[in-house]
């Protein structure tokens, strides 16, 4: 069985956690693709490409190509701006033997607008940080202010004082204001197979953040984190491998938002013993995989480091650009 992984990048990680996966079940090949040749990870695939960058035109048909031409049975997406491409052409693929790791559409669109993600949460009774409304006069500093659409840490600020939000208010296309939230901030790895059925849950501590990914973590079996989790992922109707944040704050989880794909710092969990990736391949085997929500080693921490990896320039040459 053959994955190909999209929008590889830096995430060298998750291809070898793919490799291992194979091999544990029987072998495979992953297929990495990217728009760049200086992507780390393509060198760590068994095959890679470059294809366009974007989602042009023809990158429907390029995806599909590479599909066929590698005999892939399952796809991963690993880039928000191809979440909702892929979730509209899942049928698509499906029709040429490809499985694709994605949610519904209508589930991506709740996900990557965080307006929306918020009313869900308030909707469904599940909490989040006190968000303000654009008529609301008083505020009680410090705030957090965050772009509606916005991604990572790029968009998301701390505020302090009035003339602050002032500026960022008129900064942000569509900012959205909330209270600035004291507390442990934990990202959870929620795994469910293809009919909703959650499989696994791994809450970890985010102890440092760079560029709004955890570089030093810590796993934490806190049952409020994991039950809330899972309500909150049933409700949403979320499959494979998702990425929840929250607060734990005064005893309450608080939502922050939810990235359904792989995160960053997936590793970690994949250590303590929920390793997806192969609970993925197995159901696309049609295997079967047991639930073992809580069943993963707690207190284990990340210690996340940058490595190097050198390529000759021939090399890099030879990675095929796909034009077929």
């Amino acid at each position: 069985m053959n994955v190909l992984i999209t929008s590889v990048s830096r995430k060298v990680s998750l291809v070898k956690a793919f490799s291992r996966a194979l091999s544990e079940e029987g072998g495979g090949k992953v297929i990495a693709i990217d728009a760049s040749p200086k992507s780390a990870a393509l060198y760590f695939a068994d095959k890679a490409y470059i294809v366009p960058a974007g989602l042009g035109e023809n990158f429907r048909e390029i995806v599909q190509n590479i599909c066929v031409k590698n005999e892939i049975k399952l796809l991963i997406p690993t880039r928000d701006e191809e979440l909702p491409f892929f979730a509209r052409e899942r049928e698509r693929l499906k029709d040429i033997g490809v499985c694709v790791m994605v949610s519904d559409p209508t589930v991506i669109k709740i996900c990557q607008d965080k307006r929306r993600f918020i009313e869900f949460c308030l909707k469904h009774g599940f909490s989040v940080p006190k968000t303000y409304r654009e008529t609301d006069i008083v505020f009680d500093f410090p705030l957090f202010v965050k772009d509606r659409f916005g991604k990572g840490s790029k968009s998301a600020f701390r505020v302090n004082s009035k003339p602050e939000l002032d500026y960022f208010l008129n900064r942000l296309k569509d900012p959205i204001v909330q209270e600035y939230v004291e507390a442990p901030e934990y990202t959870v790895d929620l795994f469910a197979d293809f009919a909703g059925n959650i499989l696994s849950v791994v809450p970890r501590q985010r102890l440092s953040i760079f560029g709004g990914e955890s570089f030093i973590g810590r796993t934490c079996k806190n049952w409020d984190i994991i039950n809330e989790s899972m309500r909150l992922a049933k409700a949403l109707n979320l499959i494979g491998h998702n990425t929840i944040q929250c607060f734990l704050h005064n005893g309450q989880v608080k939502f922050i938002e939810v990235n359904p794909r792989y995160g960053g710092a997936a590793n970690l969990g994949f250590a303590a013993g929920a390793f997806t990736p192969r609970m993925l391949v197995r159901l696309v085997l049609g295997r079967e995989v047991k639930p073992c929500v809580g069943d993963f080693k707690d207190n284990l921490y990340m210690l996340r480091y940058t490595d190097d990896i050198f390529v000759d320039e021939d090399k890099m040459k030879q990675i095929a650009h796909f034009i077929e």
